[in-house]
């Protein structure tokens, strides 16, 4: 994994910028489908890269991207988008079970601090 290179706050703000103007640049085009699949590919894969996660980065433009593509030069879109977003959901599940969640944990045990100090 790579080192973030900037916060979660940072990464999300940026994303949701891109989102905008993928947005904006969406409905002055007229081009909803299947724009709107770049529209929200784009701003997840530049946060998950700015949050240093190359794996889902990957999976993201191969998921997207490829949904895209799929649709723009009309491959068999009957097999392969499913397949597409089948593999990014069985990623996502793997990913999940297999890391662990040390922030997660963290979070928790302020919280528990936070809860004590108010009962006190």
């Amino acid at each position: 994994m790579m080192h973030p290179i900037t916060s979660q706050k940072k990464a999300k703000t940026i994303a949701v910028a891109i989102f905008l103007a993928a947005l904006a640049i969406v409905s002055f085009t007229e081009q909803w489908w299947p724009g709107i699949l770049l529209a929200v590919g784009c701003p997840l894969a530049v946060r998950h890269y700015l949050l240093g996660q190359r794996y889902d980065v990957l999976m993201i433009l191969l998921v997207f991207f490829g949904a895209f593509l799929s649709v723009t030069y009309e491959f068999s879109g009957a097999v392969l988008l499913p397949v597409l977003f089948t593999l990014g959901a069985i990623y996502l599940l793997c990913r999940d079970l297999i890391e662990e969640h040390p922030l997660v944990e963290e979070e928790e045990d302020i919280n528990e601090e936070i809860q004590e100090d108010q009962h006190k």
